[in-house]
């Protein structure tokens, strides 16, 4: 019996203190982290500024904190385990922390310093481009970044190897254009553009170049030559729209062709972007369409290099030759009619250019006129501020 009550006592005892103990609060293995957020511009963030998204990666787990005025955060009660740190400006992650492990204790620090980061993110990228990478950023390169720069060490070399043939091949297309061998020309300069579809002056080269080769040719292979020039010309402004230079010679090309509309077209968009060299534009038309035989077309073109440059004195002359073709003989008298503003065109060549090239011819053109010829003679060779030599007036009856 003695023993009996002695085991039930010790069992009351026991199961006094198996109470006793599990009655006791069971405390939580919990850690904190801290930071702070730097921004772009090597000044601490604001309040809110930055969200700090805490992710945790061993088992499910996500938390978040904002900054506050100094651009701090603060977070406590994270379960013991291996963390992701983000942090997010404007819904987008400016830079992240992975593999943060809490502890108990003291708070893990986590800094985040945007400015620094898009320093080193920069000269990471120049590093990238120009395939100088010290050993430190290599060891910090992600296994992308490698492969990334890899390909673009790949790319510069092959860029660099093309660059070389391409040079050459235009150098040498523009050697052979020089000395007027415009089959090796047009070779060279073909190998150029497939090398660099995108280059303007190398299609502009190349139509200059087939312009050359046509004038050789005849039939079908002057055909074919003034359309591959055509051709050439029409890439160049595709690729540079706003270069007067080529719709010059592009219609100058066409008026080759004997595609006289278009070329006027192309001549009157030139002198649209290049007010100031209109007058040259309509001027070469004209001389292009003169040894086309087209007189009219020339006529007009002439007129109006004369509008766009009422200075040109060249357009002045051409203009009158083609006003002196109009020109209308009596049966009776055999007396010549000129039109009107034939004798003014070669008077405004004189006073523009009274000792031009054409002077002579133009002098001329006005005795067989009837008309007063007038011209003015400035001496090269007097000193600045003598008075010119008179004017000469002289008439033909």
């Amino acid at each position: 019996m003695k023993n009996l009550v002695r085991n039930l006592v010790g069992l009351s005892a026991s199961l006094a203190l198996f109470l006793s103990l599990s009655s006791a609060p069971v405390l939580a293995q919990t850690g904190a982290i801290e930071g702070k957020v730097i921004g772009a511009d090597g000044k601490p963030v604001g309040k809110d500024y930055a969200v700090i998204k805490i992710t945790r990666t061993d088992i499910k787990g996500n938390y978040q904190v904002k900054t506050n005025k100094k651009g701090e955060f603060f977070h406590a009660g994270l379960p013991l385990g291996t963390y992701n740190v983000a942090c997010e400006i404007d819904g987008k992650v400016a830079d992240q922390v992975n593999g943060v492990r809490m502890r108990l204790g003291d708070p893990v620090p986590v800094e985040f310093n945007l400015a620094r980061m898009a320093a080193k993110q920069q000269e990471m990228q120049k590093a990238m481009e120009t395939g100088k990478v010290t050993e430190e950023m290599a060891r910090d390169m992600s296994p992308e970044q490698k492969a990334a720069m890899e390909k673009r060490a790949k790319e510069q070399a092959e860029a660099m190897k093309k660059n070389k043939e391409l040079n050459d091949a235009f150098n040498g297309g523009m050697e052979a254009l020089k000395a007027g061998n415009f089959p090796a020309a047009v070779e060279s300069l073909e190998k150029a553009a497939a090398l660099d579809a995108k280059q303007h002056v190398i299609y502009g080269q190349l139509a200059e170049a087939y312009g050359g080769l046509a004038k050789g040719k005849t039939g079908a292979e002057l055909e074919a030559a003034n359309t591959k020039s055509l051709e050439a010309f029409a890439k160049a402004i595709e690729l540079k729209p706003d270069d007067a230079a080529y719709y010059n010679n592009y219609g100058l090309a066409l008026a080759r062709a004997k595609q006289f509309d278009k070329a006027q077209e192309a001549l009157n968009k030139a002198a649209q972007l290049n007010p100031t060299g209109a007058g040259q534009y309509f001027y070469n038309l004209g001389a292009l369409l003169v040894n086309a035989g087209q007189q009219e077309p020339a006529g007009a073109a002439f007129k109006k290099a004369i509008e766009a440059d009422p200075n040109y004195a060249e357009a002045h002359y051409q203009y009158g030759i083609y006003l002196t073709g109009k020109a209308q003989v009596d049966a009776k008298t055999g007396k010549m009619t000129f039109p009107e503003g034939t004798a003014e065109s070669f008077q405004k060549y004189l006073e523009l250019k009274p000792d031009g090239a054409n002077a002579l011819s133009a002098k001329g053109m006005l005795e067989t006129m009837g008309q007063t010829l007038t011209t003015t003679y400035t001496n090269p060779d007097a000193k600045k501020g003598a008075p010119a030599k008179g004017s000469t007036t002289k008439k033909k009856n």
